[in-house]
């Protein structure tokens, strides 16, 4: 027994730090780059490794300069007119021939449409796990492994995964769950230009020509306060009432699935599994019941407030503060006797 244990012991001594996928659109970083360099300091320390960032595109040095500040130790970067605009084939090739010849023990990516797209075919690639949509990150102090949750079974269970036998071990991360790193200009890193080899024959596919949604949408992500509504509010009228209580404390209006599924409200608004994960300083709900779909994407929120007229909802379990009673009665009165977010703080603490 003892021979045959030995024998599924691998050796991944040569596989050292923590990476970050640096994705950049328009020559901006992506704010859940931001947050995975947070998360990923708090990695790396635990092990004893350093934090590196991987970023591609083109004139990129000041980008480079950027994640140092946010906290990373050394910046791997490919800079090319070529990775100037996200490609599948570029990327995927990229940032597999980095991970085979650099040897990461852990790589980690935002859960956006790129990093989904992305972050499966380089597993693919390097043949090792990938655990999607992640929610939390933590390192097993018994063996230093890195143990990946994330919603399963439709958002019914949280699942921790972990991959003991293959490196590096990779997840993409939903953004709005993770704190964002803080920027420090005086710090000093490393900036490595990576040797590599592509050209136009190895991607199939060319973009013509981006073209950007005239819709308003929300931005969840960023919004530092929410007033998202359920079936409670009784229709999409409801969310008009919303909208005036979140214009007062100056956020913005989020919503439940159901309340997306009924059309009462555009998906761009959905807080949730399937929806955007978010973590606002303050998060007011407002007659949503609180299904374990919508709980994953907001009880990690500083503050929460649920109105609900069913005392034992579950959405209360997560919350600060309950108001029990109608919505469509409570809303109205908060709107009539609050002026900004500063009121609502003195109505929470008198």
């Amino acid at each position: 027994m003892d021979t045959k244990m030995n024998e599924t012991i691998k050796d991944f001594s040569s596989y050292k730090n923590v990476w970050v996928f640096a994705e950049q659109r328009n020559g901006e970083i992506t704010p859940v780059v931001i947050e995975l360099l947070g998360e990923g300091r708090k990695l790396a320390d635990e092990i004893g490794v350093g934090l590196c960032a991987i970023l591609l595109g083109k004139d990129i040095d000041g980008l480079a300069k950027d994640l140092v500040a946010y906290g990373a130790d050394t910046v791997y970067t490919a800079d090319d007119a070529l990775l100037e605009k996200y490609t599948t084939d570029a990327y995927t090739k990229v940032i597999t021939d980095a991970i085979n010849e650099i040897k990461p023990e852990i790589v980690l990516y935002g859960a956006t449409h790129i990093g989904r797209d992305l972050a499966p075919r380089i597993a693919s690639r390097v043949s090792t796990g990938l655990t999607a949509d992640c929610t939390k990150l933590e390192i097993d102090p018994e063996d230093k492994k890195l143990k990946q949750t994330r919603p399963a079974f439709g958002g019914n269970i949280m699942a921790t995964i972990i991959c003991p036998n293959t490196r590096p071990q990779m997840s993409t991360v939903r953004p709005g769950v993770m704190d964002k790193a803080d920027k420090d200009t005086s710090r000093d890193g490393k900036i490595v230009p990576i040797a590599f080899n592509i050209s136009k024959d190895d991607i199939r596919v060319e973009v013509i020509e981006t073209v950007k949604t005239k819709k308003d949408l929300v931005s969840l992500t960023d919004a530092n306060i929410i007033v998202s509504g359920g079936l409670g509010i009784g229709g999409p009228e409801g969310f008009d009432m919303l909208k005036q209580l979140a214009d007062k404390l100056g956020g913005v209006v989020g919503a439940s699935r159901a309340a997306v599924d009924a059309g009462w409200i555009d998906h761009s608004h959905q807080v949730g599994q399937t929806g955007t994960t978010v973590k606002p300083n303050l998060y007011i709900a407002c007659g949503i019941s609180g299904a374990i779909q919508h709980l994953a994407g907001m009880q990690s929120s500083d503050f929460i407030i649920a109105i609900n007229k069913n005392e034992v909802a579950p959405i209360l379990d997560v919350a600060d503060y309950g108001i029990i009673g109608d919505v469509k009665e409570i809303v109205p009165l908060l709107i009539e006797k609050l002026d900004s977010v500063d009121d609502l703080v003195a109505l929470v603490n008198a």
